[in-house]
C-alpha cells in the first residue's frame, strides 16, 4: 500500500470520528427523554430537566463532557464506580504511558533509520512512498543501523516491564485499600460448597447445618441450600410477561380490545373481557407458583452458600480441606448475590463434563471458520488478486480513488463487521461451562475472546496460505521465529488501516451509541418503550478489553518494525481515555464487582507480546544478516518471562484473596459497629434463589412498581 491509501483511509475515518464527536455534543444537551446517552445521569435523576421550550444554544456543540469526564480523580472512580472500573482505567493509563515512549523512540529515531536504510534523494516525495519505506525491510542486510533497533527493543523492554510492576504495584494497593473503605458484603462471609453426601433419612439441608456447626462451630452463621427452580422461573417468566402485557393494555400504552376469544390463537372459544382473561391467567399461574415453591423441599441440590460470622472463618472454610473424600464437602469463594448464576447449579458432573466438551469444540471450529473472512479481506487488499478473482471489475478497480479506498479502507471496515457478532458468542459458550457467576463467564469469554482475536486478527492475516499451512507454521517451532519475521513486516499496512478504522471510529461510535440510538426509536415508533423497564447497561469489560489488549499487541510487535503504527495507537488510547471515562461516569454501570480480577488478563497478555516482539526480532535480524544480534536478544524472552513469575508471585496472588492481615483487620473493625445484627439479618437471606421467593403479580398491581421489583419484595 502506498501512503496515499493509507491517508485516504484515515481521512475518512476522521470525518466520520468528527462527525459523531459533533452529533454527541449536542445531544447530550438535549432533554433528558432520549435515554441512550446517559442512562445513569437518568436513573440518578440528575438528567437535565425536560422541556418542549426551542434553544438554540442546545444544537451547538461543545466540549464540556469532556473536561467533566475527565475531572473525578482515581479516588472518587474506586469510591463511585469500583475497584473494576479502576482497573479499566488504568489499563488505559498504561497503555497511554507504554505508547507515547514508544511513539517518541519510533518517530524520531527508527523512523528516520528505517526510511534513510537505503534511500536518501526521494524525502519529499511521500504520497508515493510505499509503507515499506518507513518499515526495517527498507535496511540493508547486515547494515550496523540495525543495532539501533537492537537497543530500542531491549529499552523498550525494560521500560514496558517497569511501568507494569508499577501499575501492579499501585493496583494492589488500591485493591487493599478498598477492601478496608468498603461495607460488609455477602460474599465476603459466604462460601459456596458443592459436593454435599447424601446421608440416608437426612436432607441435604440437614446434613450441611450439622457437619458446619460440628467443624465451624465458633463462626457457622447460616446455610441457604440451592433448589431445582428450572419449572418455577420459567411459570414466573410467563407471568411476568404477562403482567406486562396486562400493565400496558391499563395504561393504553396499547390498543385495548373489549373483548376477546379465550381459545386458540385467540380464534376460538366463547369471548371474554380481555382485562378480567388476563387477570384470571395471572392468578392461575400465582397459584402454580406457590404450589411449586412448596414441593421445592423435595428437590434439594448438594450444594450449599454458608455463612460465617467472620470473613476470616469463611477464608479458612474455602482454603481447608474439609472431608477426607477430597470429592465432597468442596468449597470456593461465592460470588456476590447478584452475580451468582443459578441455571447450572443442578447441572450434573458428567453434563458439565459434556459442556465443557462442546464449547471447546465449537470455539475451535468458529476460529477455522473466521478463516474465510481472512482470506476475503486479504483479496480486497491485494488489487491483483482481486483482479483475478473480478476480471470484469479491473476498469473500476484501475481508478485510483476507487482502489485507494479498496485497499485502504474497505477491508479493515468488512473484517470488523465480521468480528462484530463475535462477542456474544464467546458470551453464550462460556455460559455453558458450569461457571457459577456471571463474572467468571465475563472473564471466560474475554479470554477465548483474547485468543480468537490474536489468532484470526493477527497469526491469520500475517501468515499467508492455507489454515493448514498455519498450523504446520507452529508445529515446527526452530521456524517460527524466521516465518513471523518474514510475514509481519509486510502486513504493517493493512493493521495501520484496522487501528484507525476499528479504533477510532468504533471509541466515535461507542460514545454515539448508535445501535441503541436507533432501537430506541424505533421502539418509540412502533409505541413499545414500556415493553421492558429502563435498565442502565452494563459494562462491557470483556469486549473493551480485548479491544484494548489486542492494539497493545499490534504496537509492541511493530514497535521496531514498521514505527509508523505507533501515533496512530497513541490517539486510540487517548481517545479511549477520554471516552469511556465518560461511558463509566455517565452510561454504564457495573452489575457486580469481580475486585480487579481482568488485571491478570492484562498482565499475561502484555508479557506475551513481549515475547512475541522478541521472537519476531531474532527471527528479523537473522534475515537481515546480524546473527549476533540475533543471539544477544533470545535471553530477553528469558529474561521477560523470569519477571511475569516474579510479578505472579509479588502481587497477583492478592487479585485471588485477601490475606489474613487484612481479613481479621477488618473483622476487628466490624466488630465496633453498631448495626452488626441488621447486616447477619440480611446475610442469612442474600442467597436465597429469586425464584424462591414469594410472587404476587395478579393482586394490587402497581403501574408505577415494576413485577420484579415487586417480586423481589414480595
Amino acid at each position: 500500500m502506498i501512503l496515499s491509501a493509507l491517508l485516504t483511509s484515515v481521512g475518512i475515518n476522521l470525518g466520520l470520528c468528527f462527525l459523531f464527536f459533533t452529533l454527541y455534543s449536542i445531544l447530550r444537551k438535549q432533554p433528558g427523554n432520549v435515554t441512550v446517552y446517559g442512562p445513569r445521569l437518568i436513573q440518578d435523576g440528575r438528567s437535565q430537566e425536560e422541556t418542549n421550550a426551542f434553544n438554540l444554544e442546545r444544537l451547538l456543540p461543545t466540549a464540556g463532557w469532556v473536561r467533566r469526564a475527565l475531572e473525578p480523580t482515581n479516588e472518587d472512580i474506586l469510591s463511585n464506580l469500583g475497584l473494576d472500573a479502576l482497573v479499566f482505567i488504568r489499563v488505559l493509563v498504561f497503555s497511554i504511558r507504554v505508547f507515547s515512549f514508544a511513539s517518541v523512540v519510533g518517530i524520531f529515531i527508527l523512523l528516520p533509520v528505517n526510511y534513510m536504510g537505503t534511500e536518501f534523494e526521494e524525502f519529499f516525495d511521500l504520497p508515493k512512498k510505499s509503507l515499506d519505506s518507513f518499515s526495517i525491510s527498507n535496511v540493508n542486510d547486515g547494515s550496523n543501523k540495525l543495532w539501533i533497533h537492537f537497543s530500542a527493543i531491549y529499552i523498550f523492554t525494560a521500560v514496558v516491564c517497569y511501568l507494569l510492576y508499577c501499575e501492579h504495584k499501585y493496583l494492589s494497593s488500591k485493591r487493599i485499600d478498598h477492601f478496608y473503605s468498603s461495607k460488609p458484603q455477602p460474599h465476603e462471609f459466604t462460601v459456596l460448597v458443592s459436593g454435599v453426601p447424601v446421608v440416608p433419612e437426612n436432607s441435604i439441608s440437614e446434613t450441611v447445618e450439622s457437619f458446619f456447626r460440628e467443624y465451624h462451630s465458633s463462626t457457622y452463621l447460616s446455610h441457604v441450600v440451592v433448589h431445582r427452580t428450572d419449572k418455577l422461573k420459567a411459570l414466573m417468566n410467563d407471568a411476568e410477561k404477562l403482567c406486562k402485557k396486562l400493565t400496558r393494555v391499563k395504561s393504553g400504552s396499547i390498543s385495548r380490545q373489549k373483548s376477546m376469544r379465550d381459545g386458540f390463537l385467540g380464534m376460538f372459544g366463547k369471548k371474554v373481557d380481555v382485562v378480567d382473561h388476563y387477570e384470571k391467567k395471572l392468578e392461575k399461574l400465582e397459584d402454580d407458583m406457590r404450589l411449586k415453591q412448596s414441593l421445592l423441599a423435595g428437590e434439594e441440590v448438594p450444594a450449599a452458600f454458608v455463612s460465617f460470622r467472620t470473613r476470616h472463618g469463611a477464608a479458612i472454610a474455602t482454603n481447608i480441606q474439609q472431608g477426607i473424600d477430597p470429592t465432597q464437602w468442596l468449597t470456593e469463594p461465592a460470588p456476590e448475590p447478584q452475580d451468582v448464576h443459578w441455571p447450572f447449579f443442578t447441572a450434573s458432573f458428567v453434563r458439565r463434563w459434556i459442556s465443557n466438551v462442546v464449547v471447546f469444540v465449537a470455539f475451535v471450529a468458529l476460529i477455522i471458520l473466521y478463516v474465510i473472512p481472512v482470506v476475503l479481506v486479504q483479496g480486497l487488499a491485494n488489487l491483483h488478486q482481486l483482479e483475478t478473482w473480478f476480471p470484469f471489475l479491473k476498469s473500476i478497480l484501475n481508478i485510483k480513488v476507487v482502489s485507494q479506498v479498496i485497499t485502504g479502507y474497505l477491508p479493515s471496515l468488512i473484517y470488523q463487521l465480521f468480528l462484530m457478532i463475535v462477542p456474544p458468542i464467546m458470551l453464550l459458550l462460556s455460559s455453558m461451562q458450569g461457571y457459577i457467576s456471571h463474572s467468571q463467564i465475563e472473564k471466560s469469554a474475554c479470554i477465548k475472546l483474547l485468543v480468537f482475536t490474536i489468532w484470526n486478527s493477527f497469526f491469520a492475516n500475517v501468515l499467508s496460505g492455507s489454515a493448514l499451512y498455519r498450523v504446520n507454521v507452529f508445529l515446527e517451532p526452530k521456524n517460527i521465529p524466521r516465518v513471523l519475521a518474514a510475514a509481519v513486516p509486510a502486513q504493517a499496512s493493512f493493521f495501520i488501516s484496522y487501528v484507525v478504522t476499528s479504533g477510532w471510529t468504533g471509541l466515535s461510535s461507542e460514545i454515539f451509541r448508535l445501535v441503541p440510538l436507533i432501537w430506541n426509536f424505533v421502539m418509540k415508533l412502533f409505541g413499545k418503550e414500556d415493553d421492558k423497564e429502563f435498565e442502565v447497561p452494563p459494562t462491557p469489560f470483556c469486549q473493551e478489553i480485548t479491544s484494548i489488549l489486542f492494539f497493545g499487541l499490534l504496537g509492541t510487535t511493530y514497535f521496531f518494525l514498521s514505527p509508523l503504527i505507533l501515533p496512530f495507537l497513541l490517539v486510540y488510547f487517548c481517545l479511549g481515555y477520554v471516552i469511556y471515562r465518560n461511558q463509566l461516569l455517565n452510561v454504564y454501570a457495573a452489575k457486580y464487582e469481580t475486585g480487579g480480577k481482568f488485571w491478570p488478563i492484562v498482565h499475561n497478555s502484555t508479557i506475551f507480546s513481549l515475547v512475541l516482539m522478541h521472537v519476531i526480532a531474532i527471527g528479523i535480524f537473522g534475515l537481515k544478516e546480524l546473527p549476533l544480534a540475533s543471539s544477544l536478544t533470545i535471553p530477553l524472552p528469558i529474561l521477560t518471562v523470569l519477571f511475569s513469575i516474579y510479578c505472579q508471585r509479588r502481587f497477583l496472588a492478592n487479585f485471588k484473596s485477601y490475606p489474613t492481615e487484612c481479613l481479621v483487620n477488618k473483622d476487628k473493625a466490624d466488630a465496633r459497629e453498631q448495626n452488626k445484627s441488621e447486616f447477619y439479618a440480611k446475610l442469612v437471606v442474600a442467597y436465597r434463589d429469586p425464584a424462591v421467593s414469594a410472587s404476587r403479580y395478579a393482586r394490587g398491581i402497581s403501574l408505577e412498581d415494576p413485577p420484579l421489583l415487586r417480586s423481589n419484595q414480595g
